[in-house]
């Protein structure tokens, strides 16, 4: 550990709230302690897995601005987990704070402005308020595209930092029993998601037997017609384990995401690490954050967004790969993902980013 240098973490996200800011926060949080000294202030969500109140959110400022006055040797950098609380940083900086100064940038937290209507107009006024009043601040991105939604409220990102997963120690390999083609989505059944999609248009293009599992919990009402499909099985909220069992039981796993009238973007994709990490066989949409979340041809595959014929043809070609492929394919997967997509990177990067420019 490097002892002359140490990195104060200011997040919003953080347990028992559950969503994917809150892993990256505890992530990081560990990777990066492993290599400097890293205190952490973070403001924790409600028992029942959701997010803070309203008036935890307001005071949490004052909060973080009291400990830091308390604290006994000031942090060289200082690294926000989102974009919403660039604030925090010029309160740090009225204190005193000199050193480098960090804000991670994930998806919603850059994007919100394109939902329109009064609130992603002030949000976006916020942002462009935000860019202009911290130019020196080093902000980066867990994509490129989330480094692209930046620049249209004025920030720039210094670097694009990909998200990370933790490789299951056992993998469990698909059955080479052939009993129709096993399909699973993972996550919300929103529009951005593009379940709905799937099942309307490329679910017809593919053989009566097949089947989607879909794991995960809520959905818009515009959706809920889905788990009520006969092809369609609902496993709701699934454990990382059993997930995982999930991911590698299944032909493919899909990430079908596709165009909103608001402009949403997936910021990574985390569900596509997840799953190739399990020895899932990956099809992602390329969209958005999908395409840093996804090598091409190595750890899944991209295909184009809203094309039913080609999601359709690329499920028939992998149902008929021999059982060797399969398993040459993902075990390379995996490897990739344990090498380039794992905490330990991510904290490297953020630590070389923390030093300051000549």
């Amino acid at each position: 550990m490097n002892e002359a240098s140490s990195i104060l973490l200011v997040t919003r996200k953080w347990a028992p709230a559950m969503g994917g800011m809150e892993t990256w926060s505890i992530n990081v949080a560990k990777a990066l302690g492993e290599k400097v000294d890293t205190p952490v202030i973070a403001l924790p969500g409600r028992s029942d897995g959701m997010p803070p109140s309203a008036i935890a959110l307001m005071l949490f400022p004052i909060n973080v601005i009291s400990q830091y006055l308390r604290m006994d040797h000031k942090p060289s950098s200082i690294l926000l987990g989102d974009m919403a609380i660039w604030p925090i940083g010029i309160l740090l900086r009225l204190c005193g704070f000199g050193g480098v100064l960090l804000i991670a940038a994930h998806g919603t937290d850059t994007s919100y402005h394109r939902r329109g209507g009064v609130k992603g107009s002030l949000y976006g006024c916020y942002q462009r308020l935000g860019s202009r009043l911290m130019r020196k601040t080093k902000v980066f991105a867990n994509s490129h595209a989330t480094a692209d939604v930046l620049k249209e409220t004025g920030w720039i990102a210094s670097k694009v930092i990909p998200l990370a997963t933790k490789i299951p120690v056992k993998h469990s390999a698909k059955s080479d029993v052939r009993d129709g083609i096993k399909l699973l989505f993972a996550g919300r059944l929103i529009k951005l998601k593009g379940c709905g999609w799937f099942v309307e248009n490329v679910l017809k293009l593919l053989p009566t037997s097949t089947e989607i599992k879909i794991a995960g919990t809520g959905w818009d009402a515009a959706e809920a017609w889905i788990i009520e499909h006969p092809q369609v099985q609902y496993l709701g909220l699934l454990n990382r384990q059993n997930l995982d069992l999930e991911y590698a039981a299944a032909d493919c796993v899909i990430i079908p995401n596709v165009e909103t009238p608001q402009g949403e973007f997936e910021g990574f994709g985390l569900v596509a690490l997840e799953a190739a990490a399990a020895g899932g066989l990956v099809l992602a949409a390329d969209h958005g954050g999908l395409r840093d979340a996804v090598i091409n041809g190595l750890t899944g595959f991209h295909l184009p967004s809203e094309d039913a014929a080609a999601w359709a043809q690329k499920i028939i070609d992998i149902r008929d790969w021999d059982s060797a492929r399969r398993r040459d394919f993902i075990a390379k997967s995996r490897e990739t993902i344990a090498a380039q997509f794992n905490w330990n990177v991510v904290a490297q990067r953020i630590v070389e980013l923390s030093q300051p420019t000549a």
